[in-house]
């Protein structure tokens, strides 16, 4: 392949990919590359991506091979492709599939066309424990660590694919409605029944396990009820909070044929469990003391009925107890749901191997074009750092400054131009520090709510906010996930968690969701410049870039 130059890829023999946003083509090359890519850097003119094994290995599940990715690479890239990136493709790409865990007269046997490479496995210190034998064809799995062997074996670079199937559930008749109980026609729109279909693919050992990523608005809740049409068996749902957990329970009694009777809540004020159980997180990981080892008393419910389907709401933010226990239930139907895989820890690969490979995704700005999610300009204003502070972050320590910074006062005002900037707006005013918050709060005469508000206080502020009734909410970090305020337009960051990119494409995803007028939304991040919040703003900002947002970047003078 001679020299292109007007393609806008730059491929490199260290699995960097380079592309260039003002070409023409860009947004098709980074519709492509996000099927097998992760954006590390996204300046103005140039954008890096990483060719990783996991984000090979997420492509091949989905159905991508090899020839696909290197064909796609040599029809965008500039030059010829290094000789060691497509071998390297080649080799990641075929380890997916090469081991097969599969079910053999009751028994769990790993499998693979390669006898020397079963071989190097049964040797291997890191999967021996979770071997009983050495058979002719095949390893013998200890059944109980299912999961565990899964884990070993990504960390060695070969990960499995998983033919094992699933115990079935005890039966439950669910079907969704096509009209609402609250009167309006009600379907699956194609992506989402695509979305479903990824995840099933009609009941074989191909399917059953796996994650969905879809924006935040696109109706992600919707592709679980899906999925429980589909596999029509009893579930357990997990989610992050008990506002979460109450609207699923009324999405799912609105949508489909199950009856309230039918749907229990697992919180810290019920504790119901009935053949659809909707629980949280913080309910699965509570224990009574913290000292190392003490017991989790709520992880019974995973196996208090006969479970065919477990659905993670917000999957990226699976707590580690809650993958333990997730490791050794394997043979369960596992769906998760989520709007970036994105985790700052890095455990992206126990998602892989512990929930199943990802099987759909889809751009944001796609979804944005078709008028499933409203379109959104994205603003950071850089604000000043007066001289009575320059002193005391001039000296601070690092996690000091970063909070001096997020705190900054000067942010106080602007908020409330940008406020008045609004006026038919409903406004939410996202931040980190409980005392900015409260402060905002009283300044702007609107209600507060974080976590120390009871859940009954909270619901009733979020359902007078989607009525009009309340204009403006001020929120911490408990309004990030699962809060479904359709009519919100304007989001106003004024902190958040360090370099959080998840955090970063929640926040967004709170103002996302269609409007009835069709208008847009607006996202506001309040940035100290020249500080560490600024470093942070840009690391916070990488995932919603890859996704094809751009900030617009502005001094507080100058707007």
């Amino acid at each position: 392949m001679s020299y292109q130059p007007q393609n806008p890829l730059i491929v490199q023999s260290d699995r960097t990919v380079l592309l260039e946003v003002m070409n023409p083509l860009f947004e098709e090359a980074r519709d492509v590359l996000a099927q097998f890519a992760e954006l590390v850097k996204s300046p103005e003119h140039i954008h890096t991506y990483q060719i990783t094994p996991l984000s090979l290995w997420n492509a091949a599940a989905s159905g991508l091979d090899a020839g696909a990715i290197i064909g796609d690479l040599e029809r965008l890239g500039k030059f010829p492709l290094p000789d060691v990136l497509i071998k390297d493709i080649g080799d990641y790409v075929s380890r997916y599939g090469r081991v097969r865990l599969e079910k053999d007269q009751g028994g769990l046997v790993l499998r693979s066309s390669d006898p020397l490479l079963l071989t190097e496995i049964w040797h291997n210190k890191v999967v021996r424990p979770y071997l009983l034998e050495a058979l002719p064809d095949g390893l013998l799995v200890d059944p109980d660590r299912r999961g565990h062997v899964k884990q070993a074996m990504i960390k060695i670079g070969f990960p499995v694919e998983d033919l094992a199937g699933y115990t079935t559930g005890a039966a439950l008749e669910t079907a969704l409605r096509a009209v609402t109980l609250t009167g309006r026609p009600f379907d699956l729109r194609p992506y989402q029944q695509q979305a479903v279909d990824a995840f099933y693919k009609g009941g074989s050992v191909f399917g059953g396990s796996g994650v969905i990523v879809l924006p935040c608005g696109a109706g992600k809740t919707v592709v679980g009820m899906g999925a429980m049409a589909a596999v029509q068996q009893q579930t357990l749902i997990l989610t992050t909070n008990v506002t979460a957990v109450r609207q699923w329970i009324d999405e799912l009694v609105d949508k489909t044929t199950l009856t309230r009777d039918q749907i229990g809540e697992y919180s810290g004020e019920v504790k119901e469990i009935k053949p659809v159980t909707v629980t949280t997180y913080q309910m699965l990981t509570y224990r009574e003391s913290a000292e190392q080892g003490s017991p989790f008393p709520h992880f019974k419910i995973f196996t208090s009925l006969h479970w065919g389907l477990i659905i993670y709401d917000e999957v990226h933010m699976l707590p580690a107890p809650v993958f333990r226990i997730t490791s050794e239930i394997q043979a369960m139907r596992r769906l998760g749901l989520t709007a970036t895989l994105v985790r700052e820890d890095g455990a992206e690969e126990d998602v892989f191997s512990l929930i199943g490979p990802k099987r759909y995704d889809l751009p944001w700005k796609v979804l944005e074009r078709q008028g499933f999610i409203a379109e959104a300009t994205c603003t950071e204003i850089r604000v000043p750092l007066h001289d009575e502070l320059r002193l005391s972050y001039a000296v601070a320590e690092d996690r000091a400054k970063f909070r001096i910074a997020s705190e900054n006062p000067v942010k106080s005002s602007l908020v409330s131009e940008l406020v008045r900037r609004h006026p038919d707006d409903l406004i939410l005013v996202i931040g980190q520090y409980l005392d900015q918050l409260k402060a905002l709060s009283a300044q702007l005469g609107a209600p507060l709510i974080t976590g120390q508000v009871p859940n009954r206080e909270r619901e009733e502020l979020y359902a007078k906010f989607k009525r009009g009734d309340i204009k403006v909410l001020v929120v911490s970090k408990v309004a990030n996930f699962a809060i479904d305020l359709p009519d919100a337009t304007v989001a106003i960051q004024v902190s958040g968690t360090f370099g959080s990119r998840q955090e970063e494409a929640q926040r967004l995803g709170r103002i996302l969701r269609p409007k009835a007028d069709g208008s847009g939304a607006h996202f506001y991040t309040l940035v100290t410049r020249e500080t560490k919040e600024q470093e942070f703003a840009a690391k916070r900002q990488l995932f919603l870039t890859e996704q094809g947002y751009r900030y617009e970047i502005v001094h507080m003078e100058d707007f």
